[in-house]
């Protein structure tokens, strides 16, 4: 297959796995009080806080996942 097709696919998965994960963090993370740690009427900064937070937890299980992925298609090279 084309070097470039593959760079090309993994790049895609690459995205959609941050997307997911980023999505799937903000949606856990809305289960939790996390604006009572906030003064009043700081709506802003709470949104902003739960968009970092669920970057930084999504993108941490994204690469989690993706070297997973990875470490998992490589396995094969150890018998052959």
């Amino acid at each position: 297959m084309n070097l470039f097709v593959e760079a090309g696919q993994q790049a895609i998965v690459n995205v959609l796995a941050y997307i997911i994960f980023i999505g799937m963090a903000l949606y856990a993370l809305q289960g939790l009080r996390i604006e009572q740690l906030f003064k009043k009427g700081k709506t802003f900064q709470i949104q902003l806080f739960y968009i970092f937070l669920s970057i930084a937890i999504g993108s941490a299980v994204a690469d989690f996942f993706l070297n997973f992925l990875d470490w998992s298609q490589t396995i094969p090279y150890i018998f052959g």
